[in-house]
């Protein structure tokens, strides 16, 4: 397993893995025309201008490949986007997607651990990151990861229905002298 760096070329296979993590782990959980609709293209561009115009001094994109070479999964994240933050040295974890015949095999622990690293080097001192309510999943691998509910949730109508959030925070570890 390797992660490192999500560069523009790898914007296609991010795409794939977003679809397809939402279509198996949302299945039965939000309406499955919506997820059968989902198209890798959409959003293209707008990531692709985001892995072109990385600012590694704040955030990223890092992505994780199994031992055959073949993109898994990838995780995004970067200085919070939330209004309510405590300071300035709040990061998040945007995304953190793999494809579900990668899940339970510690490639997502490894992009978290990527991100967390990351994000502790750019110099925040806690993170948050935002879940549905209703991934139990996720909700209980981020509690792994060391992240509570901090009480905070929104309600995302973006895609013609309701998704509630709920936003999960943690202190990140002081970075050691070397």
């Amino acid at each position: 397993m390797e992660v490192r760096r999500a560069t523009t070329e790898d914007t296609e296979r991010i795409a794939e893995i977003r679809v397809q993590s939402w279509q198996q782990g949302y299945r039965g959980l939000i309406a499955q025309d919506y997820l059968d609709s989902m198209d890798p293209a959409d959003g293209f561009q707008a990531r692709a201008d985001r892995l072109r115009h990385a600012n590694w001094q704040s955030g990223g994109c890092f992505v994780v490949a199994d031992e055959g070479g073949h993109l898994t999964g990838f995780a995004e994240c970067g200085a919070t986007r939330d209004a309510d933050a405590f300071d300035s040295l709040t990061g998040e974890v945007m995304a953190i997607y793999l494809v579900p015949q990668s899940w339970g095999k510690g490639q997502g622990r490894a992009l978290m651990a990527a991100a967390l690293l990351h994000l502790t080097e750019c110099g925040y001192d806690q993170v948050t990151l935002w879940v549905l309510q209703i991934d139990d999943r996720a909700r209980r691998f981020y509690a792994a990861a060391g992240f509570t509910p901090d009480g905070a949730t929104k309600t995302d109508a973006s895609r013609g229905f309701p998704l509630i959030e709920i936003r999960y925070r943690r202190k990140l570890l002081p970075r050691r002298a070397d």
